[in-house]
């Protein structure tokens, strides 16, 4: 493979152009044009895209952030406007899928140097269930009844055949932004951002009464604002900032009262309630300073001071009428919680060749919640005799790097670096963890079409004395470890080759592997590793003609131990998650550029097996498995200067097992009324057709 030098391209040709111009006459450059110019013509432009859409079947999954959910037909409208004026004056205007739930609108305009303004607005559909089922009443509302018929002893027993209705699982995301820069002076900028986030729907939760449940809707309306200030410094060698966030979460429903399906004789309650997620904020000052000490040496700061608050009134205990229960030691939690995140970076480049760099960052979350004994109510039908204590944990984490970076002018590179992690807890099984890590890289270029880059990496976590916490009711295992508060080793390693075989054809190939090891944790996580293995091929056929290879596998496997008996441990589990991916991609210009075509072909298989040993023999958990197959096949035909079609098939095939959900109907467990969730498959075929005109 060839590479030219610009420069050098550009200095041969002034050479010849100055040899030759005794011999030639001068040329009029007069009505030449720049056709790859950065610099945009006064005026309006722009295009608009109208078309149609047709999906062959209906399904959540597919229509999954993209809106096109249900089958049948849609309006496909997107487009842009360009407005460019003289003395740097500006104006966009964006508009994509505005026919589907999935569409976006947004419009900037200013002045190039002086100020900016944005307008943005985007909604999102997120479907979360597919053949979710519900007898209940008032889904989507903070209250579910149940109809004649109810309660009863077991699912078996209830009128569930003339009482089930479809749900709809999912809620939809609007966003609403408002922004705008402004430029101080000459080196002085202020910036302001305003978002409102609504999000409005349904989502997956479950309540209980002693040894039965129900899985239920609950509903979603909640508001999230957010703004940002920010004023900023851009100097040579001086540039600062400072800024204030504030973000405003509320959500509608405070809580969701259910109807009790099942009947339990004495110790049964009609009704239940839940909390939903409680009203909450968070405000945070930022400032962040960068200074150019010398050419080749340069300082940076950033801190960042936080707090979070939530102060909502507690809902009752319980509606059981016949539990007497302790009065709350507190109306609210008045929670409260500072955070600190701050870094300081220092880079230089005492020479040519070589570069150094250091770093010390500090993380601090300080919980000044108050620690209460609270009555403990289980399944709102029994009062625990021992009050339970929250816990308001806070931590400080404290990282050191230090980093160097060498280059030979041989195509030779080494990058080595070391990292000091140390993290102090309150209220938690470890009051100290420190973690050394270091690592190295080799970038090598033994031939102007290979190029080699490998990397390894060691790092060694060192604990305290775990000792469970006092608090935690029932006790924990005393062998217990938590993964990340447990001594542990990892090993990580990586290599990635790139090769030309001719200027026409290209490849690379990348290996990744990581390997945990707990060895002292008896019972919690014992290991963990991953291998990660792609290959990507670009091939030129023709000018016209460019092809594209992707494939991937990925490896990851884990064990743990556990224990029946609150001793020693006497069952151990693995986890086995595999992946593949393979997908190739083709373009083609056909009719002197006109007519564009593309495909686009993807196949993944993803596999997951839970296995549990306890010595005596038990079938395992069958294999949870996902396969998609996708194809798309593009084409868009300049019919004139100003007029395209633009055509679009795609096909998609998704099936799934999940033995959490197969066969799992509303009434297959007598103590469960289920939702009736089924693993999502589907057969789509979306065709879309458009028409696009530019002016």
């Amino acid at each position: 493979m060839k590479i030219f030098s610009s420069l050098f391209l550009l200095a041969t040709l002034g050479a010849l152009s100055g040899a030759a111009s005794d011999c030639v006459a001068a040329v009029d450059t007069s009505q030449w044009k720049c056709e790859t110019c950065p610099f945009e013509k006064s005026g309006l432009s722009g295009s608009v895209d109208v078309g149609a859409a047709v999906a062959s079947a209906a399904s959540s999954k597919f229509g999954d952030f993209t809106g096109f959910k249900r089958k049948g037909g849609y309006l496909l409208a997107d487009g842009e406007l360009r407005w460019r004026g003289d003395g740097g004056w500006f104006g966009d205007l964006t508009a994509a899928n505005l026919g589907l739930d999935s569409r976006e609108l947004a419009a900037d305009g200013g002045r190039e140097g002086a100020f900016a303004l944005r307008l943005g607005y985007a909604e999102l559909p997120h479907y979360l269930s597919t053949g979710a089922q519900s007898p209940y009443l008032g889904v989507g509302s903070s209250v579910l009844t149940l109809p004649a018929g109810y309660p009863a002893a077991t699912t078996t027993a209830m009128p569930l055949a003339g009482t089930l209705q479809p749900v709809d699982i999912g809620f939809k995301r609007s966003r609403l932004d408002l922004g705008g820069s402004f430029q101080a002076g000459e080196h002085w900028g202020i910036g302001i951002k305003v978002r409102h986030d609504v999000r409005d729907g349904t989502q997956r939760s479950a309540g209980s009464f002693f040894a039965s449940a129900a899985q239920l809707v609950a509903p979603v309306d909640q508001v999230t604002d957010q703004v940002e200030v920010k004023a900023s410094y851009i100097g040579r060698s001086l540039q600062a900032s400072l800024a204030y966030h504030a973000s405003v979460f509320r959500n509608g429903p405070e809580s969701v009262t259910w109807s009790n399906p099942f009947t339990a004789g004495l110790i049964s309650t009609g009704r239940g309630q839940l909390a939903l997620a409680p009203d909450n904020q968070f405000h945070q000052v930022t400032a962040t300073l960068g200074y150019e000490i010398t050419p080749r040496m340069r300082a940076s700061a950033d801190v960042a001071v936080g707090r979070m608050t939530q102060d909502a009134s507690y809902l009752a205990a319980t509606l059981n009428p016949s539990l007497v229960v302790p009065g709350l030691p507190a109306l609210s939690l008045d929670g409260r919680v500072s955070t600190l995140n701050a870094s300081l970076r220092l880079s230089a480049s005492p020479t040519e060749t070589l570069r150094l760099n250091a770093s010390y960052t500090r993380d601090e979350r300080d919980n000044d919640t108050s620690s209460l004994a609270w009555p403990a109510v289980s399944t709102d039908l029994f009062v625990a005799a021992v009050p339970r204590v929250n816990q308001p944990y806070g931590f400080t984490q404290d990282r050191f790097k230090l980093g160097a970076d060498l280059r030979w002018p041989d195509r030779l590179r080494l990058a080595v670096g070391a990292q000091h992690d140390t993290v102090t807890r309150t209220l938690q099984e470890v009051d100290t963890t420190r973690e050394a890590s270091i690592w190295g890289r080799v970038t090598l270029q033994p031939a102007k079409d290979l190029s080699l880059a490998l990397k390894l990496a060691h790092a060694d976590r060192n604990t305290s004395d775990y000792r469970p916490v006092a608090a935690i009711d029932p006790a924990e295992n005393p062998l217990l470890r938590k993964y990340n508060q447990a001594d542990r080793k990892r090993d990580s390693g990586g290599m990635r080759a790139d090769v030309a075989f001719s200027e026409t054809v290209q490849a690379g190939l990348s290996v990744d592997m990581a390997y945990d090891d707990f060895a002292n944790s008896s019972i919690g996580l014992d290991s963990g590793r991953s291998v990660d293995i792609a290959v990507d091929v670009a091939v030129a056929v023709s000018d016209e003609t460019q092809l594209q290879l992707v494939a991937q596998s990925q490896r990851i496997r884990s064990r743990q131990a556990g224990s029946t008996l609150y001793a020693q441990p006497d069952w151990w589990g693995t986890s086995k998650d595999r992946v593949d991916l393979l997908g190739i991609g083709v373009k083609h210009l056909a009719l002197k550029g006109k007519l564009e075509l593309g495909a686009n072909v993807s196949v993944s298989r993803s596999r997951s097996q839970v296995a549990v040993d306890t010595g005596a023999s038990s079938p395992a958990f069958p294999t949870a498995r996902v396969a998609v197959d996708s194809l798309k096949l593009q084409a868009s035909w300049q019919m004139s200067p100003q007029i395209s079609l633009i055509g679009n098939w795609w096909y998609e095939r998704y099936d799934s097992t999940d033995w959490r959900l197969d066969g799992v109907l509303p009434a297959t467990v007598p103590n469960l009324l289920a939702l009736g969730e089924v693993p999502a498959r589907y057969h789509v075929n979306l065709i879309r057709l458009a028409l696009r005109y530019r002016f």
